[in-house]
């Protein structure tokens, strides 16, 4: 077998990988969130509700974002939304959106009129019944 002939036979499978590498280092990947940790907790249901996994709250540049984790489940609820508290009193005033699904990771954007160092609760709100779902005590 000729050099030549050697190169035709192993030229395509190198071409493929070349390719894939080629293509993997040019496609943009999605960035995770890596902001400052500013806070976190693990959630415990309340009024009869299973609510577990975990939330973060991450600062990145100007912008504080709410991370429920891939661990996060709501058992089911009417109306859920999000929001602050203290202890086991939720602030209304803190409600700032619906929840998106019921289990995942999800990441919401935190209005800026939300003062965190005045809550230490973070709170999944039945805002049709007006009763926590679940909260996760914060440090």
């Amino acid at each position: 077998m000729s050099i030549t002939t050697t190169f035709r036979a192993v030229a395509p499978a190198a071409s493929a990988g070349l390719a894939l590498a080629i293509m993997m280092s040019v496609t943009a990947v999605p960035k995770a969130m890596a902001g400052e940790v500013i806070s976190s907790g693990k959630f415990y249901g309340q009024s009869a509700h299973v609510t577990t996994g975990q939330v973060t709250i991450e600062r990145e540049g100007d912008k504080v974002f709410v991370i429920l984790g891939d661990d996060f489940s709501l058992d089911g609820a009417p109306a859920p939304t999000l929001g602050f508290g203290n202890g086991e009193k939720f602030d209304t005033k803190t409600e700032f959106t619906k929840l998106k699904k019921l289990n995942g990771r999800q990441v919401y954007e935190l209005p800026k009129s939300i003062a965190l160092k005045a809550y230490d609760t973070f709170t999944v709100w039945c805002s049709k019944f007006g009763v926590p779902l679940g909260s996760a005590k914060l440090s």
